[in-house]
């Protein structure tokens, strides 16, 4: 992260000494920012930046954001090799969100608006390597912010159940209440919420963040969190009409499709933020246990068949995470409306599993 000597470096060369001097962060920032933003161009047309775009949710709010704001206008950005596939859908681009200047350079070259900030480390993952979570969860997560702060970008960082812990209030779990998360998974979110909305008092940043529940997608394998036995059960119900799952059958946590998860940031972020009364807001559409999720399987699959052999570090996460999120605020305020329950939702999973596979 850039510090206030750095930028005012920046600054003097391009302002002068008085730009700086006598001056504090915040108007050095909103220089900047009224400079690179006089220099763009009017038109309605959004220029986007999704960063840890090859994961669960990026491919697929590429593809949305394309179709209704052009191809070329989403740069879609990872650190990984993407398939012949992404890069023929749309541009591509390598970023390390560890890196500030790169991150500046690829926001100012490609003129962005907004910045949508998905690169991290899971709740599994991140436990299994606390340091590598530290460095992508915290400071990748302070370039981006020092980035869509400086040149005046609008920005989404999304938030998680696992910004929780076993001092909230479970059921249900509002948007204001103790967190005191127990990963670093969720404590890097919950820092990142209060930093958001910090610059966006202190700086006026137009920082927005949603609080996503379990997503479910057949498009993408489990990638390391603690939800994904609810996409896996999917596959191995297919494959082999058994699942064994880790974590306990009464465990009931928060869940969403991929598609009502991704309609809703594009809807969030096209929001007037004058409706806006806070900056972070829970999203939900059902909650259920393993145990009611293969119930719902074998309507379709009658013979399947689900055991247990309980993970106890994934348990502990999971036992201090929301049983159902209070949504109430988001459907108020911004009109968020789910579309997929518990029936629908086994139904897209079981269709669109087949497909790949036969």
């Amino acid at each position: 992260m850039k510090n206030v000597t750095a930028i005012c470096r920046v600054t003097l060369k391009q302002l002068g000494k008085s730009a700086c001097l006598g001056s504090n962060k915040g108007t050095v920032f909103a220089s900047s920012r009224r400079d690179y933003s006089d220099s763009r161009s009017s038109n309605k047309e959004k220029r986007i930046i999704i960063t840890g775009g090859l994961g669960q949710l990026g491919q697929g709010l590429a593809k949305k954001l394309r179709s209704k704001y052009g191809r070329d206008n989403v740069l879609l950005t990872d650190i990984r090799i993407p398939d012949k596939s992404i890069v023929k859908q749309g541009p591509y681009a390598y970023a390390d969100t560890l890196n500030y200047d790169a991150i500046k350079e690829m926001a100012v070259n490609h003129r962005a608006d907004w910045l949508i900030h998905f690169s991290a480390l899971l709740s599994a993952v991140g436990e299994a390597n606390v340091p590598l979570a530290v460095k992508v969860n915290i400071n990748g997560m302070h370039n981006v912010l020092d980035v869509a702060n400086e040149l005046g970008l609008k920005l989404f960082i999304p938030s998680t159940i696992g910004a929780f812990g076993t001092d909230s209030p479970r059921n249900p779990t509002p948007d204001v209440c103790i967190q005191r998360p127990k990963t670093i998974y969720g404590v890097a979110k919950v820092h990142a919420e209060r930093m958001g909305e910090y610059y966006h008092h202190r700086f006026n940043l137009d920082f927005r963040c949603l609080r996503f529940p379990g997503i479910i997608s057949c498009d993408t394998k489990p990638g390391g969190g603690t939800t994904d036995y609810a996409v896996d059960i999917f596959h191995k119900a297919l494959s082999n009409g058994s699942f064994v799952c880790n974590v306990a059958p009464d465990t009931r946590l928060p869940m969403m499709q991929i598609d009502d998860c991704l309609d809703a940031t594009i809807k969030f972020m096209e929001t007037d933020g004058a409706k806006l009364q806070q900056r972070v807001y829970n999203i939900n559409s059902m909650s259920f246990t393993p145990e009611e999720l293969a119930q719902e399987i074998r309507k379709h699959i009658p013979n399947f068949e689900i055991t247990y052999a309980v993970n106890p570090m994934l348990q502990e996460i999971a036992d201090s995470w929301p049983d159902v999120f209070e949504d109430d605020n988001s459907r108020r305020e911004w009109g968020w409306e789910h579309k997929y329950d518990l029936s629908k939702l086994v139904e897209y999973m079981l269709e669109g599993i087949k497909k790949q596979m036969w």
